[in-house]
């Protein structure tokens, strides 16, 4: 006979494992679109092409970065994470909610023109990480979204899924954003 422990440590690996499933399966199908697609150098962002379309996206990029800054800010306040600061009142909640949808929301153009107008590209390692973490990022959003419907798994999985997608819309203004802003140059690289 099995150990009522063991059966729900067994659920928990199951439902964690079906959420990263999932999840990879997101980034690879967005992976293999990419490699797949001909690129279209002349498709538009909001009717901006060319140099016009990469300052915008570097001017959104930085939006996304700020709000991600902001959301593990909120996420560090719920868990009362945050050294001399009182307990986040209720709409703390909401509004962690209500900007992580505009903050995804924000992204989408942004990703529909980099898959579309560049495809996923390995030509540099730049652009390789930029691709790979770009297919990342929405692996790691449908993990998040799954994780907060699910009551039963680990208190860590919900803030290590977080703190990933704040890691990886860093990256991604790193290898794009601050790229354009710094002259065409990353430091570091």
């Amino acid at each position: 006979m099995t150990a009522p422990g063991a059966t729900g440590r067994r659920l928990t690996t199951a439902r964690l494992a079906g959420i990263g499933l999932v999840s990879v399966a997101v980034a690879v199908a967005l992976y293999v679109a990419g490699r797949l697609h001909m690129p279209n150098y002349n498709f538009s962002l909001f009717g901006r092409v060319g140099l016009d379309a990469l300052m915008l996206k570097s001017t959104l990029a930085s939006v996304a970065l700020g709000m991600a800054a902001l959301q593990v800010l909120l996420a560090l306040w719920m868990y009362h994470k945050l050294p001399l600061v009182a307990s986040p009142p209720r709409p703390v909640r909401l509004a962690h909610r209500i900007i992580g949808f505009v903050l995804f929301a924000l992204t989408v153009p942004i990703a529909l023109h980099c898959l579309i107008a560049y495809g996923v590209q390995l030509t540099t390692v730049r652009v390789a990480v930029h691709s790979l973490a770009g297919c990342f990022f929405y692996g790691a959003f449908v993990a998040k979204v799954l994780l907060v419907q699910s009551r039963r798994l680990p208190g860590w999985a919900l803030p290590v899924a977080g703190g990933a997608l704040a890691v990886v819309v860093a990256l991604l203004w790193y290898t794009s954003a601050l790229w354009y802003y710094n002259g065409y140059r990353l430091p570091g690289m």
